[in-house]
């Protein structure tokens, strides 16, 4: 609490125009459907965060409140949802939005660029360009293949597989998989793509019992991962299996069993949010312990909603007393090398996956999980 009273004190010296000032942050994510753990979870996080400062500012500086509204996970309304909160709401930045359609569909529309706000924290399983107003708090999906490659080359694992969602990107996903590999000097000898929104899993299963490997990369949703693993399991499956952070490990220890899950190693983009390591952390913990009637579990998810919130309530701070829409994102490009307590955070003009943190958490055999 004294870091975050800090930086609310910081806020206020703007002038009276910061007194008033109301930042309204705007979310459109599943709250409904398969993939609604992660976007209440981004949405808890965030909230956590804003509640707090506006516990500590009082009266003196300015406030936040979320705004979330549901997509439930379907490309097709997000973007028309976005534009009903753009209309209702007035949001200052936009954050936590879930899903690589939705995102695609999001900066396809022109919504970012036409209203000239930045969207701060995503979560979307896929390899993408930099975009303007497109800012991201943890590390790039390229950084996390690297990092699940390097471990297995560490290890001697020669013969991968590969799952993936269908659909535009899967193509520079593919390729940015097949160069990791090659890198370690293993090779992709299975590859297998399933339909996007789905959790049709049955011909992925048969490819890679057709064609074994040692380990499989798994770049899917959380549903559509549950579901390959219950199946492939099943089915005698017995590669190791690593999926990427956007993959949800708390979903996952729900739907699955000990057995089912043991070895299952996820790459996870923030630290741990069940230990105190650093000073993120332990504030994120104290907080938590704090509040009562936390509507979702704590996890990896509710961390990262926390941590783009403090990155937002940076910005403004750094705006001064005209804090804004339309200054949030020069603030942002400004903002290199912030550490928000053991974890860094740095954005440029081409440069706006905002960390390269990235570790392996990886399920023992007494189903707990451990880095």
């Amino acid at each position: 609490m004294q870091a975050i009273r800090a930086l609310m004190l910081a806020a206020t010296l703007g002038g009276p125009a910061a007194h008033a000032a109301e930042i309204v942050v705007g979310q459109v994510a599943p709250l409904s459907g398969l993939e609604a753990v992660q976007g209440r979870a981004y949405a808890a996080g965030m909230q956590l965060l804003f509640d707090a400062v506006n516990k500590a500012n009082g009266a003196k500086g300015p406030t936040f409140k979320l705004v979330s509204k549901d997509d439930g996970g379907r490309p097709e309304e997000t973007v028309r949802v976005t534009r009903d909160l753009l209309a209702e709401a007035r949001p200052a930045v936009l954050a936590g939005y879930i899903g690589s359609r939705n995102i695609t569909e999001l900066v396809a529309s022109g919504v970012l660029q036409s209203e000239r706000i930045a969207l701060v924290g995503y979560r979307a399983p896929e390899i993408r360009a930099e975009t303007p107003y497109l800012y991201n708090v943890r590390a790039s999906l390229g950084d996390e293949i690297n990092k699940m490659a390097e471990h297995l080359a560490t290890i001697g694992i020669t013969r991968l597989g590969f799952l993936y969602e269908e659909g535009p990107g899967a193509a520079a996903l593919v390729a940015v998989t097949d160069a990791a590999a090659k890198k370690g000097r293993a090779a992709i000898v299975a590859k297998a793509g399933y339909a996007a929104g789905s959790t049709g899993l049955n011909a992925a299963v048969d490819t890679f019992l057709r064609t074994p490997p040692q380990a499989i990369i798994m770049v899917t949703s959380g549903g559509a991962a549950a579901a390959f693993i219950e199946q492939y399991r099943s089915a005698g499956g017995a590669a190791q299996l690593f999926a990427h952070s956007g993959t949800d490990i708390e979903q996952l220890s729900k739907r699955l069993g000990e057995e089912q899950m043991q070895g299952v190693a996820i790459a996870q983009v923030t630290p741990s949010p069940y230990k105190i390591s650093v000073r993120l952390t332990k504030e994120f913990s104290d907080l938590v312990a704090r509040t009562p009637n936390l509507q979702v579990p704590v996890g990896y998810t509710m961390l990262e909603g926390y941590i783009a919130a403090k990155v937002i309530v940076e910005a403004v701070r750094r705006q001064g007393a005209n804090a804004g829409r339309e200054g949030l994102p020069a603030a942002l490009d400004a903002m290199d090398s912030h550490d928000l307590g053991g974890y860094v955070v740095g954005f440029r003009p081409g440069m706006r996956s905002g960390s390269r943190f990235v570790e392996l958490s990886i399920v023992s055999a007494s189903g707990r999980i451990r880095q």
